[in-house]
């Protein structure tokens, strides 16, 4: 959520930064507009119960009776008023707030401009391309040929889009997240949270997910239950309501979880495989910053993600989203996308994102500073990493040419030291 300070004073910039990313800035318009009848009707009542006041100290003097009369009178005619806008100032506030709700965050002045992904900028690549002395297949062919997944049982218990991992494929999968963890906790400095899967609205109303994507989303059809997109939504939370010690600043958390989406797939795209599904799984890293480091926090977290991408042996790139591309509550956004040389396409597999203030004023989590004031930290997040697209590119890059995959280095002690994954 926008401060509304910010929008009253900077309302061109963050005109111009909101129809950057393809909103509609008229939104700004009707806050303005709805602000001023709040703030008009608040000063009238403030006015309103000065005169009550007055009246009511004059009414205690007046020896006359009619003009005390008078005075009674008027008295019950600003208590009808002060009445009249106190039941008008609720329902303003709630338009506001329905307003404040639906506004995306702003981008920072260094974001590319740009309508789509197509605009997005390349700002490294890591890596060669692995080479091969055969055609590299897909990672669907290599799996069902070596008996690691089962798409027809996964469909037949759960339907399109789901499958079955079997054997040495659900062990690397394991292997692939212990590894994450391990790494982001022991190398990183990151505290390690095994979080809900299910989470209360006002959780997904705190990290921007609610209300503009309640559609993607999986819930209770009875309770106040939400399955959640991602491990964002429950450690963001875990803070929520709380002043927090800055000396504390920048607090590190790593987690994994499911992950439920309702995809909007299109018909036809992505059928093959495992790169789409409503269920997956994921390592997630969040930071609690202080407002004056935040932005290099992006740049610590982006790294840690990447650097795993490095240790597995995959070719890697670094993406500069540009403003049409961004997410709703993110200022800036980089992705990390792996090659999958048998599908012959980039996976994202992380988008990292720095949020400024926008999530945890939405979710009220605060620091005082050193002059005692409370200030809202800075969130930073980012998939460290995501799968199953991490597993498409392990399988696809480390083909063999007989069929089996090598395993790589740093996941062989998380597999009893097995090297390759052969046909069962």
């Amino acid at each position: 959520m926008l401060d509304i300070q910010r929008i009253r004073k900077e309302t061109d910039s963050v005109k111009r930064g909101l129809e950057s990313t393809g909103a509609d800035a008229a939104i700004i318009d009707q806050i303005l507009e709805l602000d001023t009848q709040r703030r008009h009707l608040q000063q009238e009542g403030d006015t309103l119960r000065a005169q009550l006041n007055a009246a009511s100290r004059d009414i205690g003097r007046e020896k006359d009776p009619d003009a005390r009369k008078a005075l009674i009178d008027a008295v019950s005619s600003v208590k009808k008023q002060i009445k009249d806008n106190e039941n008008r100032v609720p329902e303003i506030e709630e338009a506001l707030n329905t307003l404040m709700l639906n506004v995306p965050n702003v981008p920072l002045p260094e974001v590319p401009l740009g309508d789509g992904e197509d605009d997005n900028v390349v700002m490294a690549e890591h890596g060669d391309a692995p080479a091969f002395d055969f055609a590299p297949r897909p990672h669907w062919e290599i799996m069902e040929q070596l008996g690691i997944i089962d798409f027809a049982r996964g469909q037949k218990i759960s339907g399109s889009r789901f499958y079955v991992l079997r054997g040495d494929g659900a062990r690397l999968q394991r292997a692939l997240i212990t590894w994450m963890l391990d790494v982001h906790a022991r190398e990183h400095g990151y505290e390690e949270l095994y979080p809900p899967a299910m989470v209360r609205s006002e959780c997904l109303y705190g990290t921007g997910n609610l209300p503009k994507f309640g559609d993607n989303l999986y819930r209770d059809a009875e309770e106040d239950y939400w399955f959640v997109p991602t491990a964002e939504v429950p450690v963001t939370n875990f803070y929520r309501d709380e002043i927090l010690d800055a000396q504390a600043l920048p607090i590190r958390h790593a987690a994994y979880s499911p992950c439920f989406r309702r995809e909007k797939m299109s018909h036809g795209k992505d059928t093959r495989g495992i790169k789409r599904g409503h269920q997956f799984d994921k390592v997630e890293l969040v930071q609690f910053a202080h407002p004056d480091t935040s932005r290099a926090a992006l740049d610590e977290l982006t790294e840690h993600a990447r650097v795993l991408l490095e240790r597995l042996g995959l070719r890697h790139r670094l993406l500069n989203i540009c403003t049409g591309d961004l997410s709703f509550v993110a200022c800036i956004k980089f992705d990390l996308e792996t090659w999958s040389p048998g599908s012959q396409e980039w996976l994202e597999v992380s988008s990292c994102s720095l949020f400024g203030d926008f999530q945890a004023r939405r979710a009220r989590i605060r620091f005082k500073d050193e002059a005692g004031t409370n200030r809202f930290v800075h969130t930073v997040n980012g998939s460290g990493l995501a799968l199953p697209r991490v597993l498409i590119s392990v399988i696809e890059t480390h083909q063999q040419a007989d069929g089996s995959v090598r395993i790589p280095d740093v996941l062989q002690p998380y597999m009893g030291g097995q090297t390759h994954i052969t046909a069962r």
